[in-house]
């Protein structure tokens, strides 16, 4: 086929001139003459022989096919679809697409509305649209917890997610491969981006909405929800000039707004702060953050390599994922730069063995880590049924374990205020500031446990001991730790 470009026929044929947005989508064509002169009809990929005979019967004429880009046809088919969804024109009858209903607005666009405002009254972090055999499940995580809200017919699925690529500026026909977009929203006058991940499944697509409430991203440290003693802890470490500080925990515990809050503190004219990230969650005013895209050879190690050129004094890296990440985190801390970075580990102690079994050499370690911190975020018992009952056996003997002995334990019961007895979460936290035995026990190789021991000498409170605190204070359960201190 001969190459063309959408914009050397603008304006393109439209309302009854133009073929409908379910063939559209369908097939990938569009037309791109009106009924005089050829019939040109501009093609995503080679067109079907049945199509193009299908389309010589209804014109009365063989259509001749020119090569169109494909972001140029989805942009096109995105457009159209908008105007539609905003009642821009009428569609034709018989078109059960999801891009032709959009004329309708109220049955899907009103649907998407009520899901998105439905999960943000919640204050859930993500809403689930995936695919199911019986149908489309929405489900929302609430706390950490994922539950099912509703499920929807499965024909809707289509339409769904066409919407939701709509508008997150997605590729409407791409229905195989993943695909990431970002939508912005303003809810009770509060501004809330959403990430989106597209992936298609068997039983169609599942798309997930992460939630960025940009109130969220004002927060201090004080305000982050630790312990006493937390802050007072990390806020030593931040006067070091230079070294590595390590923050570890799971997908979801919070470390991004630990981060976050940390180079708000830090940020001031007199310094220059560099982050390396991916995705950029959180913007931060006077904070030079750069964005990651492997698709162009831009990753964490290939802009590590340069960034020293850009003369900062604070370094913040996304993630440690790679023994090349990590070479370039301690090199760019042992040039006299403070450099904090995030590394997925079990607990802080952890993380330190994790850099050396990446290969990292335990001299250079030893010299050049400052402090380790790990975090969860645990939920809160819902002070409107929260009862109080004796401990069992296994409670008992978990608390006697950290020199707590308490003859009733607070329950999580349910009621229509809150999620299984739980609402709202608070942060767990324990940090540890390297001191020289501490560099010592690195420098000849000591694992986790001696540390460990180092540490609890020393008196320094670990995650579960933080989190026996909130048992006392009636703020969680028992349960609530182990599972998620000890994914139990």
């Amino acid at each position: 086929m001969e190459a063309a470009r959408l914009r050397d026929f603008a304006p393109l044929p439209s309302g009854d001139e133009q073929f409908s947005l379910a063939f559209m989508e369908r097939y990938g064509l569009v037309r791109l003459s009106d009924g005089q002169g050829d019939f040109l009809v501009g093609a995503v990929e080679e067109p079907d022989a049945e199509v193009a005979r299908t389309l010589a019967f209804a014109e009365g004429r063989a259509p001749r096919f020119l090569a169109v880009p494909k972001s140029e046809f989805s942009e096109f088919l995105s457009r159209c679809a908008a105007e539609l969804g905003s009642g821009g024109e009428t569609p034709r009858g018989g078109d059960e697409n999801l891009l032709d209903r959009l004329a309708n607005d109220a049955p899907v666009v009103n649907l998407v509305n009520s899901v998105l405002l439905e999960g943000l009254r919640l204050g859930c972090s993500d809403i689930h649209l995936e695919g199911a055999p019986d149908g489309v499940r929405v489900r929302f995580r609430v706390d950490g917890m994922l539950s099912v809200a509703r499920t929807l017919p499965k024909e809707i699925g289509p339409s769904l997610s066409s919407r939701v690529k709509i508008m997150s500026n997605l590729d409407i026909i791409e229905r195989r491969m993943p695909q990431d977009g970002k939508m912005n929203a303003v809810v009770d006058g509060r501004p809330v981006e959403f990430r989106v991940s597209v992936m298609p499944t068997i039983e169609g697509e599942s798309i997930v909405l992460r939630l960025f409430d940009r109130e969220d991203e004002r927060r201090g440290i004080d305000e982050l929800g630790f312990g006493p003693g937390f802050a007072s802890a990390l806020r030593s470490l931040m006067r070091f000039p230079h070294g590595l500080i390590l923050a570890t925990g799971p997908t979801g515990s919070g470390k991004t707004t630990t981060l976050n809050a940390i180079l708000r503190e830090l940020n001031d004219p007199s310094v220059k702060i560099l982050t390396v990230e991916d995705p950029v969650e959180n913007k931060l005013a006077g904070v030079n953050q750069i964005q990651t895209n492997d698709d162009i050879g831009m990753t964490f190690d290939s802009v590590l390599r340069r960034l020293l050129r850009q003369d900062p004094d604070i370094l913040m890296i996304g993630e440690v994922r790679d023994r090349a990440t990590a070479d370039l985190a301690l090199r760019s801390a042992l040039t006299g730069h403070q450099v904090w970075a995030t590394l997925h580990a079990n607990d802080a102690l952890s993380a330190v063995t994790r850099l050396v079994n990446m290969g990292l050499e335990p001299y250079l370690l030893a010299g050049v880590v400052r402090g380790v911190l790990a975090q969860r975020l645990v939920r809160k018992l819902c002070p409107a049924c929260a009862q109080m009952s004796p401990p069992d056996a296994a409670e008992t003997l978990f608390l006697e374990s950290h020199g707590v002995e308490l003859s009733e334990l607070p329950r999580a019961v349910g009621c229509p205020e809150c999620s299984r007895g739980y609402k709202g979460r608070t942060a767990l936290g324990e940090i540890f500031a390297f001191d020289g035995e501490a560099e010592e026990i690195v420098l000849r190789g000591g694992g986790r446990r001696e540390l460990e021991a180092h540490f609890r000498k020393l008196g320094v409170p670990f995650l579960a001991d933080c989190g026996v605190r909130l048992v006392e204070e009636g703020v969680t359960t028992v349960a609530e730790l182990e599972r998620v201190i000890y994914g139990l």
